[in-house]
């Protein structure tokens, strides 16, 4: 897996430290990671690692360590985040360690796992606890354990939506990304397929694929296409040459455009894919 997954399609390759790796094999699996993302099949691959939670005997062992690899990930995956001193945790580590490693690089970033009924009840306060957070991630699994959810409910969409509105309002307040987890399921079947879309629909800016074959169908569900990417250009443009020349109402196709306009353009544009991005 270590050898296929950078020649993935997806934005990011997250590598997993946690769930994946029963306890006696943490440190070998924690050695096998900063090995293969020193290696040239990574090299220009994005990458993060979800470590171990915190308060576990392992969670500071592999904050150290990649904090301290030859090629550290972009960010790492806090699992099973509870409230902001979970990140604050993580980040005072990876303060120390990067000094330590006297590292000159792009700092570490992090992203939160919402995944405990403790976690999303403090979504908000979570987002907002540490100037190197990216994202906000729901996981399914985990919370519909945490909530007590059984059988059919668990793969119920419709009883999904408070928690993904939750997490959705907790990132955007806070200035994150909003991504939606995986399921269990390793197919592209109908479930999948409806499950992403409302994600998206919803304003989520991406989900997490549990298996490769996943990977294209959500670039394509989540990616901008050209007539949004054109669209969003033209808002922009109408936009900056109202303000150059000082006109306080603007509109483009006969509707009138304000600074919520912007706000949804730039963030259409971020959904471009890499190529059209500038």
């Amino acid at each position: 897996m270590l050898a296929k997954a950078p020649r993935l399609a997806a934005d990011e390759i997250v590598l997993d430290l946690e769930d994946s790796v029963i306890a006696a094999s943490k440190d070998d699996a924690r050695a096998s990671v900063v090995r293969a993302l020193a290696s040239d099949a990574w090299r220009g691959a994005r990458t993060s690692v979800r470590v171990n939670a915190p308060r576990t005997p392992w969670c500071h062992q592999d904050v150290i360590a990649l904090a301290g690899a030859p090629r550290p990930p972009e960010s790492v995956v806090i699992p099973k985040v509870e409230c902001a001193a979970d990140v604050t945790f993580v980040e005072r580590l990876l303060d120390g360690a990067e000094r330590q490693s006297r590292s000159e690089g792009t700092p570490m970033r992090l992203q939160a796992l919402i995944e405990t009924a403790a976690g999303l009840s403090r979504a908000q306060e979570i987002a907002a606890s540490s100037r190197r957070l990216d994202s906000l991630i729901l996981g399914y699994a985990d919370l519909a354990a945490s909530l007590g959810r059984r059988g059919a409910a668990v793969d119920d969409l419709d009883a999904w939506r408070p928690a993904q509105e939750a997490v959705l309002l907790a990132a955007r307040a806070g200035g994150c990304q909003a991504i939606d987890g995986p399921h269990l399921g390793v197919t592209v079947d109908d479930y999948f397929l409806a499950a992403a879309t409302r994600a998206r629909d919803a304003g989520y800016d991406g989900k997490w694929a549990i298996h490769p074959s996943q990977v294209g169908v959500l670039n394509e569900l989540f990616a901008a296409s050209p007539e949004e990417l054109a669209r969003a250009a033209a808002v922009l443009a109408a936009l900056d040459n109202a303000e150059k020349s000082s006109r306080g109402a603007v509109a483009l196709d006969g509707a009138m455009l304000d600074e919520a306009a912007r706000v949804a353009a730039l963030r259409t544009l971020a959904c471009a894919p890499p190529r059209d991005r500038r």
